[in-house]
């Protein structure tokens, strides 16, 4: 009787919850009708958050820009059919496109999605949550869809209604499925794209002429409905000679429609203001010219344009800072003695904080104590280098190591330096995790905008360096970067790792002897002499 009485009481209960479930869910042909409207209700359901519209002030939201598009897309919209949004990082994009694939399932439940992300580590964290929102109870109940039992991959699953999603990263294969459904009138699909590109390997020729030849090889392909499937693409504008830019400018059989979204707007006013203020872009412009340009602004910096503005050093100091703690040598070595070729640099640096008025402040900036460019045999390179350290050991802080770039000639030199006692040795290791040359060198730009990296008047290298470092650019069109190079590795192990303050001995600190407050720009041009 007990058992009868429970089950009774447990049959109640799920029929008070399914009508309490029913009450609360909304009309499944309003969710349809809406993809704002689908995006809020199941974004509560999966995080028990609003979704957020944000507005600036005079600019039509991000959402209110996006939205319209993407719901003509599924209406065979001419202008939607190939489409690129160009918007800023972390401003909502992916969340957008996860809804738009489930809100168009729900419209049409026999629609097959290509789920495209730079890697695929990133469009299976994104398709899986495409899962986790189609495999709501609210979902089923509402639109009838039901993964097939046996789709248990996050990258690969079909329903119940013939629809199927599939996620890959870029360059990958995608063997035997296609968005879009074959010889119908109707919305069968898509192939979406969210951030093709990685961030930091586009400046790489290679890597983005790899992207290219997958898009034609591979996915330009995989469309089951050429004349009715829309390829729908959203990312940051990275580079000028990136995919989508390409396929905007005409690389494409098929005319693309742009939709650009700028964060700051030509009156000033900010896109997402909670996110970002116009004063914070603002800055941002001033300090990251290129990240600013390209990622917020989705006007990528002319690929011939200089990352590094000559005034960036200037004005150049009167004499050298009196209270460098640190000093420390960066090399990067070359083969030939042939000056078409690349030159061997070593570069002599110091350590010290800025200063407001007689005050010092906590901001660590570099001095560039010297530099020579040199073009010598391999033969040759151990002595001119040790010619080089004799004469920094003559300042007043003696240089507490030594970090040289691991290639041929400076893992022969390494291994010299080695055998010498007292020389402390970093090798600098060029891998696929340190990205590509560029994307080092915009790393290093708001260091340099800021104007952390100083020279003083009457050096015979001042010229030398700052000219050098105002002809690189984002593409690799310079001639040769290996003053820049050396100045990278500073930068980096100073500045952003700190690396330099814990490797080198804090008892090498400033030496308080006499004379030193008066170590000139004169005497530190004939230390060597």
């Amino acid at each position: 009787m007990q058992n009868l009485l429970t089950r009774i009481s447990n049959l109640e209960k799920k029929s008070n919850f399914e009508a309490k479930m029913m009450r609360d869910v909304p009309d499944p042909e309003v969710l349809k009708s809406s993809l704002l409207e689908f995006t809020k209700y199941f974004y509560k359901l999966r995080t028990g958050r609003e979704f957020i519209v944000r507005r600036g002030q005079n600019r039509t939201s991000f959402i209110d820009q996006v939205v319209p598009v993407l719901e003509s897309s599924i209406r065979h919209d001419e202008s939607a059919h190939r489409l690129a949004i160009r918007c800023p990082p972390r401003y909502g994009k992916t969340e957008i496109f996860i809804n738009y694939i489930c809100w168009a399932l729900a419209n049409y439940p026999d629609s097959s999605f290509i789920y495209v992300s730079y890697n695929w580590e990133s469009a299976v964290k994104n398709t899986k949550t495409i899962r986790r929102i189609v495999n709501l109870p609210e979902y089923k109940q509402l639109f009838g869809l039901e993964l097939v039992g046996d789709s248990r991959a996050s990258d690969n699953f079909e329903f119940n209604t013939g629809g199927a999603i599939v996620g890959v990263g870029a360059e990958g294969t995608i063997t035997g499925r296609g968005a879009g459904i074959p010889d119908v009138e109707c919305f069968g699909g898509a192939i979406i794209i969210d951030d093709i590109h990685k961030p930091s390997e586009v400046t790489s020729e290679k890597y983005r002429q790899r992207i290219k030849s997958w898009w034609f090889e591979t996915l330009a392909s995989r469309v089951n409905n050429p004349k009715l499937t829309p390829i729908l693409a959203i990312g940051q504008a990275l580079h000028e000679d990136d995919l989508i830019e390409n396929l905007t400018q005409g690389m494409d059989v098929k005319p693309w429609t742009p939709l650009i979204i700028p964060a700051l707007d030509t009156a000033g006013n900010a896109l997402m203001p909670d996110l970002h203020t116009s004063e914070m872009l603002l800055k941002m412009k001033e300090k990251m010219p290129y990240e600013f340009a390209s990622q917020y602004q989705q006007n990528p910096v002319p690929a011939g344009g200089g990352l590094f503005k000559k005034d960036w050093f200037s004005p150049l100091l009167d004499s050298i800072p009196d209270n460098i703690t640190h000093t420390f040598i960066t090399a990067d070595t070359a083969e030939t003695d042939k000056t078409y070729n690349d030159p061997t640099v070593f570069s002599f640096w110091g350590l010290y904080k800025t200063k407001v008025g007689e005050y010092e402040t906590d901001t660590y900036a570099l001095h560039w104590l010297d530099c020579v460019e040199i073009w010598i045999e391999p033969k040759d390179l151990q002595d001119e280098f040790l010619s080089f350290y004799n004469a920094c050991m003559r300042f007043a802080v003696k240089p507490g190591m030594i970090a040289i770039e691991k290639k041929s000639t400076g893992v022969t030199l390494v291994s010299v330096l080695k055998t010498i006692p007292g020389l402390r040795i970093m090798e600098i290791e060029r891998t696929k995790a340190s990205g590509s040359k560029a994307s080092r060198f915009i790393e290093m730009q708001q260091y340099i905008a800021s104007y952390r990296v100083t020279l003083h008047t009457g050096s015979k290298h001042a010229n030398m360096c700052v000219e050098h470092m105002g002809k690189i650019t984002a593409n690799d069109s310079h001639r040769h970067d290996d003053i820049a190079d050396t100045c990278y590795d500073a930068v980096k192990l100073a500045l952003i790792d700190g690396t330099v303050t814990q490797f080198t001995d804090r008892k090498n600190s400033v030496r308080k002897i006499e004379g030193y407050q008066a170590f000139t720009k004169k005497s530190f041009e004939s230390w060597k002499d």
